[in-house]
């Protein structure tokens, strides 16, 4: 099989406040985080590929209107939350190439093939950091999560050093890091040469949200 050839590669995390219509009375909180998000999607589709695959946690299928019922959703499609999200970042670009889904086991190993396709392809991969932030996080504090936090991020920032591909599973686990898999099996894929990239690296609610672009060198 040939694996498609990789011209960019965005890293956007997936909480479902950052749709709009969700993320009511927390607008201002969040819009920092997506306009990152957009800028960050925005350079992988300037790069030109054939397709984005979207790559996230796989999960139990969900629809927008599992978080909002009153949500405008006229695709009302079901996916898992990682990729569902990714869906709607990428629907949200002018222009976009079309688009298809890579679900990640916890394993950091892929559910299903990649496409047996040679054409230029960009990564969108979607991932939370973690959710033990402070003591009002979904996990509550845990002290190793920031440094582990801090090590993705500088893993992001400087991808030639290869440390995302090494990420320890185990602990992401136990820190309730939802991205630390599709990092895992990107980091794999796609190798170190690249420009890299931060947009965004905070944890607003108690989750670290971390934007990364990786674009050619």
């Amino acid at each position: 099989m040939t694996l498609p050839a990789i011209s960019a590669v965005a890293f956007c995390p997936h909480p479902p406040l950052l749709l709009p219509g969700i993320a009511a009375g927390a607008e201002i909180e969040t819009e920092s985080l997506r306009f990152a998000c957009d800028q960050a999607v925005g350079r992988l589709i300037e790069t030109r590929p054939s397709q984005v695959v979207i790559i996230g946690a796989d999960g139990p299928p969900v629809s927008l209107r599992s978080f909002a019922p009153g949500l405008a959703d006229p695709d009302q499609r079901k996916l898992p939350l990682s990729l569902l999200v990714g869906e709607w970042l990428l629907s949200r670009q002018p222009q976009r190439p079309p688009s298809t889904y890579l679900p990640i086991g916890p394993d950091g190993e892929t559910i299903t093939p990649w496409l047996d396709l040679a054409a230029p392809t960009a990564l969108l991969v979607m991932g939370d950091g973690s959710a033990r932030r402070s003591v009002k996080s979904p996990g509550y504090l845990d002290e190793r999560a920031q440094p582990f936090d801090d090590a993705v991020v500088d893993a992001l920032a400087h991808p030639v050093r290869g440390a995302l591909a090494n990420l320890d599973l185990t602990l992401a686990a136990e820190l309730l890091v939802a991205g630390a898999a599709a990092w895992v099996a990107t980091a794999k894929l796609v190798g170190v040469d690249w420009r890299a990239e931060v947009l965004y690296a905070d944890a607003p609610y108690g989750v670290m949200y971390v934007v990364a672009t990786w674009l050619p060198a």
